[in-house]
């Protein structure tokens, strides 16, 4: 993976017919990842913070990464093919063996409830970032209109 990465956040997350729309981007530009929507609903909840009746699979993967003292380090949108974005996912593991990290893949979705979940960085290599649509404008026209859920 190149080394060079912009840091990101998520701006909103838009319900749509066939799934949500993730802002994904900085003051300089935004971009959109589809994902289905009850992903979108999840990763909502985490970036708010609410209370789940029972854990979803995300709070297990977390309480197993608690468990082994695992922890996320950065989660970073690699790549763009056809239409479908690509993720990793960096972990730490310390323990009195020492220090280890793994770098493994993720769907984009994962990775953003995952890194919004234990409030870890967000971050989009630059290439890509200078690739995807700057769709700012229609942010903020769509936040002028009220209808982006904004963490």
């Amino acid at each position: 993976m190149k080394n060079e990465v912009v840091p990101v956040q998520i701006r909103g997350i838009l319900p749509a017919n066939s799934g949500c729309a993730i802002f994904v981007g900085n003051d300089e530009k935004v971009f959109v990842i589809q994902v289905e929507h009850n992903m979108g609903a999840i990763i909502g909840m985490f970036l708010k913070e609410q209370t789940k009746e029972r854990p979803l699979t995300h709070d297990l993967i977390n309480s197993i990464f608690k468990g082994f003292n695992i922890t996320i380090e950065r989660a970073v949108i690699t790549d763009l093919k056809n239409s479908t974005y690509y993720a990793r996912l960096i972990l730490q593991m310390q323990n009195e063996l020492g220090r280890k990290i793994v770098e493994v893949d993720a769907r984009p979705s994962d990775c953003l409830a995952l890194a919004s979940a234990q409030k870890r960085p967000l971050f989009v290599t630059a290439a890509l970032f200078e690739q995807v649509e700057d769709m700012s404008k229609w942010l903020e026209e769509i936040n002028q209109q009220g209808s982006v859920d904004n963490d």
